[in-house]
């Protein structure tokens, strides 16, 4: 497939670079120009609008922020819609709202555009390694159609349901790490008040049955700070999103959103909020 990819940040980057890589003909643009300066050794080439982009693609790869960026991007007027062709599918690779996905989903298919969601899973350094996890909602024959784009950066790929179980699955997967934050660093710091090296301990924990992804993103780094510094705005929109389908649902909140809540409370006292 040709293959259209805007959002080229931290985890976008790593994602269009191994597409290219795979041999898949891609098209880049970005919102300010010098973003795509890294990939001029990359092979692929450049837009000068999304819908450019689209014009020259088969599939067309969204890694932005908000739901009002996707939103943007697809239907300005020169934007996704107005390019891609028939038959054209287009990815979204953003956690935003479920009902986002629906919506745009709908728009899609009046210019006879398939719209799948597809949140990834690991951050920068699994995109780049080829190692994310691809969440996907949307219907089974064009996420097949897709598969061999998604498999250049993934090490797994699943299919959840139609479009918007992708977005689902991924708010609840950030919302647990959120929430395994606060547990992980209340007990290394449990640890320290009983005399024990709370880095030591922390190594020795990732070995065992108490292991967990967020364990490691804290012992890796500098402590809750250096993950505060880079990700609490966008944690802080995912909880939101997940307290947001939990009251439309009419479930109770549980244990795993007093978790998240405190995580993002300890977050916002070591930015001095």
């Amino acid at each position: 497939m040709r293959v259209g990819f805007i959002g080229l940040g931290i985890q976008g980057g790593p994602m269009a670079r191994r597409i290219a890589e795979a041999g898949h003909p891609t098209t880049l643009w970005a919102r300010r120009p010098e973003a795509l300066e890294p990939f001029r050794d990359s092979g692929a080439g450049f837009a000068s609008s999304p819908a450019e982009l689209a014009a020259a693609s088969d599939l067309v790869c969204l890694c932005v922020v908000s739901d009002d960026d996707v939103r943007d991007i697809v239907t300005r007027p020169d934007g996704i819609l107005a390019g891609l062709a028939p038959g054209g599918v287009i990815a979204v690779h953003s956690t935003i709202h479920p009902d986002t996905c629906a919506e745009l989903a709908e728009t899609a298919r009046s210019h006879g555009v398939s719209l799948i969601d597809a949140p990834v899973s690991g951050g920068g350094p699994a995109a780049a390694e080829g190692t994310l996890l691809v969440m996907v909602g949307g219907e089974d024959a064009v996420v097949e159609r897709c598969r061999p784009v998604f498999d250049s950066y993934a090490r797994l790929v699943v299919r959840l349901g139609e479009v918007g179980a992708g977005q689902v699955t991924k708010i609840i997967n950030n919302l647990l790490f959120t929430a395994n934050l606060a547990t992980a660093v209340s007990t290394l710091e449990l640890g320290e008040s009983l005399g024990l090296d709370p880095k030591r301990l922390g190594e020795l924990i990732s070995h065992g049955t108490a292991n967990s992804f967020a364990l490691g993103r804290v012992i890796a780094g500098s402590g809750l700070g250096s993950i505060a510094a880079h990700a609490s705005g966008l944690l802080r929109k995912d909880v939101g999103l997940a307290a947001d389908l939990a009251a439309r649902a009419g479930t109770k909140d549980g244990i795993v959103f007093d978790a998240a809540h405190d995580t993002l409370a300890v977050m916002d006292r070591l930015l001095g909020k």
